[in-house]
């Protein structure tokens, strides 16, 4: 069967870069090839945090972060062709989620809002570009999120594992897969978003590599349990959540009546993002306790050996791993997963499930800007 190229872009809550994957993709085969990582640049990345977490911008201002990320995009599409020699003309679409400034999927007129105008990519790249993947998912009724659970189920599927995709980005999101059992999937709460933002606050640092600062402190009880009462956490799936509730904001006035070491709050931080999602393992109905238990984690939190450590702790009859160790690349994982869905909306497959984002049918998502 002829090579089927797709260019997967994902860059995520935590502003932390800007993934590309190149994925050969046939109806029998998903193959991972080779991706990387660009940094964003300081001045969007700033533009970028004032709108998700201060929720102030003119018009003008974003449309002008539009077309400015729909630039970046395509540039660094094109270094990355160029890089791996590529042909572009091999390639036959750019799935780009885009940057997600705002996502409210409750409420009288439910909305969810990415740019990084795909009109660009499109014509800068020379390559057939499919973005705006969450609109249409919520136009019948759904969350428009998560979306990746539909790629998971593809590849990880298995008939005798409980298998639990973690997807550790600035939110964590999981994907429940049961033999014989509906497909869910939802964000659990945050995964690095509070950590980034408080050691940027405290340390000037964009993370915290290695889990280096967060292992100088101590979990607070007290401060954990106040994190946790947080609604979102009560809600029952579908849902979805982002940087408009888990910010800097949010956590200092959880903070606020604490007296607490800087580092205590960042070991704290890395329990709530274990936590928030260990208990809705726990709590779950659809696992069937027969069959073997595997928790699969990737996103940038694959690299924080602190919340490895707490997984292994808490989920003792789990196998706790990577999805390295499944062959699909944890730190890559989304990118590919967006060359699938623009693999999906090329040949019209159906890519949203209804039983994770509430939908009320299966559809094939994505806007498609022809090259």
């Amino acid at each position: 069967m002829r090579d089927a190229l797709y260019i997967g872009v994902m860059s995520g809550t935590s502003l932390d870069g800007i993934d590309i994957a190149l994925v050969n993709i046939t109806e029998k085969k998903i193959s991972f090839i080779i991706g990387e990582t660009y940094p964003i640049p300081d001045n969007i990345k700033s533009d970028l945090l004032t709108i998700c977490e201060k929720k102030q911008s003119s018009l003008q201002k974003l449309g002008e972060i539009d077309h400015q990320l729909g630039e970046l995009y395509a540039t660094i599409i094109n270094l990355f062709i160029e890089k791996n020699k590529i042909n572009n003309k091999d390639i036959i679409a750019i799935g780009c989620h885009g940057q997600t400034i705002f996502h409210s999927p409750t409420g009288s007129y439910p909305f969810t809002m990415q740019i990084g105008d795909a009109n660009i990519i499109a014509a800068k790249t020379g390559i057939t570009t499919i973005a705006d993947f969450r609109r249409r998912d919520m136009a019948l009724g759904g969350q428009g999120a998560p979306l990746v659970p539909a790629f998971h189920d593809a590849i990880f599927s298995d008939p005798d594992k409980n298998r639990v995709i973690l997807n550790i980005g600035g939110i964590s999101n999981i994907t429940v897969l049961t033999p014989n059992k509906p497909i869910i999937g939802y964000d659990t709460g945050p995964g690095n978003v509070l950590l980034d933002s408080w050691i940027m606050a405290n340390l000037v640092k964009s993370y915290d590599k290695d889990a280096t600062w967060a292992k100088t402190g101590k979990i607070n009880q007290q401060l954990l349990n106040e994190f946790l009462i947080e609604d979102y956490f009560k809600q029952p799936y579908p849902k979805s959540t982002g940087r408009e509730l888990f910010n800097l904001g949010w956590l200092k006035q959880k903070i606020s009546t604490f007296n607490l070491l800087p580092q205590d709050i960042q070991t704290t931080l890395v329990e709530l993002t274990v936590r928030s999602t260990v208990n809705e393992l726990l709590a779950n109905q659809l696992l069937n306790p027969s069959l073997p238990y595997e928790l699969l984690i990737c996103g940038g939190g694959a690299k924080n050996p602190l919340i490895i450590e707490r997984f292994d702790k808490l989920l003792p009859n789990w196998l706790v791993t990577t999805t390295d160790q499944q062959g699909i690349s944890a730190d890559y994982m989304e990118a590919i997963a967006f060359a699938w869905l623009a693999y999906c909306r090329i040949n019209n497959l159906e890519s949203n499930i209804p039983s994770v984002t509430g939908a009320n049918k299966s559809i094939s998502l994505g806007v498609i800007y022809p090259k």
